[in-house]
């Protein structure tokens, strides 16, 4: 019964959030639906197992959210976003618009800013790009979601993001491990990503669908948009400033965080204090860099600002505001996934994949548990720590009996993680949404087809790795 009650929760999260209810609201409902039978309590469940977790999630990365957003929608309403999509138009020329705007996705992923970050970023430039190639808004977040959320946080060797760091935490390995695997994954992602969406652009528009259900009206250039040179500055500040301190190859004449910086604040009994710097430079980091290129962002747009009708006070008050609703719908996303895992009901499921492991191997055990993790929790990043926490050990010990390098495995469990992580509960997923003023019902048919391309994939670098040896 505890495991029917833990199914129950997690297809009701489903169904409710893809119907537009709020995750917010429904996640601890369906929390405490599924604890409706364990030894723990329903209310214990809510206030300690829940809140705690959704504290957590939200103390860490809430400054990431509030300056992203902040950012973000300064480099909107003061042009810069308008002038970078223009160039990248001019390069590209209309016909590669989904294509630009995966790249560049992927470019400021693969930099080191938090995908949220260049989720925020990234939406008015992909707005501006489709308005301009009159490609169907509703497939705007489909496009976003495979340019940040997709080869360039997993499959790239050497990403920064943290899907990559998690394995390499466990194996000993480096992030990058499985450079031939990744770079394979890498083609089929992108080409997968590529011939779907512009088959469905062209197939919209042969209907006569353009940007936003009808073609959008020619638009004449703006004289008060900055250059496109002058309005990359902010971005490139962004990725320059955090790599310098972040310090990400730990060079003895970068910049370093003071280790002890933390002691003081021992006396005190914090319950969420980190351990230590390490686990929070990464956060100050770009916090900072944040910061400083939304100033420059205001100076280069002031412009626009002086003679735009929403003035700069109102601006950056709705960025912060849209920044609480993306943090709390991927804390609430992450703390239902905490919840199941925890439940005693999860024993046989778990017990399940551990036996797969034994029969199939471990790549595929890996494959299969990580997907499946991603899915309960709506988080690549949670679903990965949960399935190499729970499997990761045997995992190593099966790999290495078999002459199986952990670097391949690295790689492969990386890829596994966004498999089928955009289910409709998703926090990054409804975050994404938000950002783009669109629904489940508008968008997620296009996420869906992509999600089932992207489950098979790693079973692909299976079949590659196993034919080909190379990892």
């Amino acid at each position: 019964m505890e495991t029917f009650c833990i199914g129950v929760a997690i297809v009701g999260l489903m169904l409710f959030a893809y119907r537009g209810w709020s995750i917010i609201l429904i996640a601890p409902f369906f929390a405490m639906l599924a604890a409706l039978f364990s030894h723990f309590g329903i209310m214990p469940i809510y206030t300690e197992i829940y809140m705690t977790r959704f504290a957590e999630y939200t103390k860490t990365y809430y400054p990431v959210f509030l300056f992203g957003a902040v950012f973000a929608r300064l480099m909107e309403k003061g042009g810069l976003a308008s002038a970078i999509a223009g160039k990248i138009m001019d390069v590209l020329g209309e016909k590669q618009a989904v294509l630009a705007v995966i790249l560049g996705c992927a470019a400021l992923t693969y930099g080191g800013l938090s995908v949220f970050v260049v989720a925020f970023v990234m939406y008015p430039f992909g707005a501006e790009i489709f308005r301009k190639a009159d490609i169907p808004k509703r497939l705007l977040p489909a496009t976003l979601w495979m340019g940040i959320f997709s080869f360039a946080m997993v499959a790239l060797p050497g990403t920064p993001q943290i899907q990559n760091i998690i394995p390499s935490a466990f194996f000993g390995t480096s992030t990058w491990a499985g450079v031939g695997i990744g770079l394979f994954a890498t083609l089929l992602f992108l080409g997968a990503s590529m011939a779907w969406l512009t088959f469905r652009a062209k197939s919209l528009q042969s209907k006569g669908e353009g940007y936003g259900g009808e073609v959008a009206p020619k638009q004449r250039r703006d004289r008060l948009l900055p250059s496109w040179q002058m309005a990359t500055i902010p971005l490139l500040m962004v990725i320059v400033i955090n790599i310098i301190l972040s310090n990400p190859f730990n060079f003895e004449s970068g910049f370093h965080w003071d280790e002890h910086i933390l002691e003081a604040f021992a006396p005190l009994n914090l319950t969420l204090l980190a351990a230590s710097v390490s686990k929070v430079n990464s956060i100050w980091s770009i916090s900072v860099a944040l910061v400083l290129s939304s100033i420059a962002a205001a100076y280069i747009g002031r412009r626009k600002f002086h003679k735009s009708k929403e003035k700069f006070l109102e601006t950056i008050n709705y960025g912060a505001a849209s920044s609480c609703a993306a943090v709390l719908n991927v804390a609430s996303g992450f703390a239902f996934g905490s919840v199941m895992v925890l439940m005693p009901g999860f024993l046989p499921i778990k017990e399940i994949l551990i036996g797969i492991g034994d029969s199939a191997g471990p790549l595929v055990s890996a494959v299969v548990t990580t997907n499946i993790m991603g899915a309960i929790t709506g988080s690549a990043s949670g679903g990965l720590t949960i399935a190499l926490s729970m499997l990761g050990d045997q995992w190593a010990q099966m790999s290495l009996a078999q002459g199986i390098p952990l670097e391949a495995l690295h790689r492969i469990i990386a890829i596994s993680s966004i498999g089928i992580d955009p289910v409709p509960h998703a926090g990054a997923l409804v975050t994404l949404l938000a950002i783009c003023g669109l629904t489940h019902k508008d968008s997620y048919f296009d996420i869906v087809v992509l999600m089932v391309i992207k489950f098979f994939i790693p079973f692909l670098c299976i079949l590659f790795f196993m034919t080909t040896g190379i990892s």
